[in-house]
């Protein structure tokens, strides 16, 4: 167990929970204020995707998500701004019997360093790689593609940048990859690792396979974990007695009890409840800085 742990509020995310519930927030405005109210709540970090605005989903436009990061730098709190880069690895094949072409309507495939446009352009002090290809979600034909190749390219170019990559590991054998990549160099030593449980077709959400996941983290790593749904919030109580940080918010969890739907704010106060009742204490985002060596851009 660790005494003292940092929260991340991953904020929007980029799938179908906006038809679930109105406090997902969608324009950069109702993204960027939703952020700073978790952060007032006691998020150390928020975790930014951007939703296009007319269908609603998830976006890579940097446009939306300099005005998101704008209005979270102008404001009177100071969270540390962690970006997805997994938005562009996205593959529909089509039909099992004739899979190509890919269907185009739910396909977006781009090259590794336009992945990386708005973290190139807007230098958060960390953004979020995910660590394998794996088949995502009930229409058995989705892809979520990130071969070796193209994270050794986005990890490089990140590294370059001087902007923190949190790797996101959804199964074991993600992590034999991280391990590569700390071993050449590529992500600086120590990797700074998120993971992903209870997500289709990856690591389920129970405690025996978190342990099998803690028990492979390389050494001196710091890591976080969570789980999506209603399981979020009991990880926010287990994720400090495996070594991990705290991740709760919209994007994996949309209740704060049964019925009862939350806010990215309610979330984070929970979660501080949790952790002041178990005794561990809530680190601040400026104490996150310190303690991952963050380069502040912006």
């Amino acid at each position: 167990m660790i005494s003292e742990v940092f929260i991340t509020c991953a904020v929007t995310g980029g799938g179908s929970s906006v038809e679930r519930s109105p406090h997902v927030p969608v324009t950069p405005e109702q993204i960027a204020d939703s952020a700073i109210e978790a952060a007032r709540a006691g998020a150390a970090v928020v975790h930014i995707h951007v939703r296009d605005l007319e269908t609603r989903r998830g976006s890579r436009d940097p446009a939306l998500y300099r005005a998101v990061v704008e209005r979270i730098r102008k404001s009177s709190v100071n969270p540390v701004i962690n970006l997805t880069a997994g938005v562009g690895g996205d593959l529909m094949l089509g039909e099992p019997h004739s899979p190509l072409p890919p269907n185009p309507a739910g396909t977006d495939m781009v090259g590794a360093l336009e992945r990386l446009v708005h973290v190139e352009e807007l230098r958060p002090e960390i953004c979020t790689l995910d660590c394998g290809t794996m088949n995502w979600g009930a229409s058995g034909q989705y892809i979520m593609v990130n071969t070796a190749g193209t994270l050794r390219a986005m990890a490089a170019h990140v590294k370059a940048l001087g902007v923190r990559p949190e790797l996101e590991v959804f199964d074991t054998g993600q992590l034999v990859l991280v391990r590569d990549l700390i071993e050449e160099g590529v992500i600086e030593d120590p990797a700074l690792i998120q993971l992903c449980m209870g997500i289709r077709y990856g690591a389920p959400d129970d405690p025996m396979a978190l342990l099998t996941l803690v028990h492979q983290i390389p050494p001196r790593a710091i890591y976080s974990a969570f789980s999506i749904g209603r399981m979020q919030l009991p990880y926010a109580a287990l994720a400090p007695l495996v070594g991990a940080n705290v991740r709760v918010g919209l994007e994996d969890n949309l209740y704060l009890s049964r019925g009862r739907l939350a806010t990215n704010a309610d979330l984070v106060q929970r979660a501080v409840e949790i952790l002041d009742r178990m005794g561990v204490g809530v680190l601040s985002a400026d104490e996150v800085r310190q303690k991952l060596s963050l380069k502040v851009h912006g």
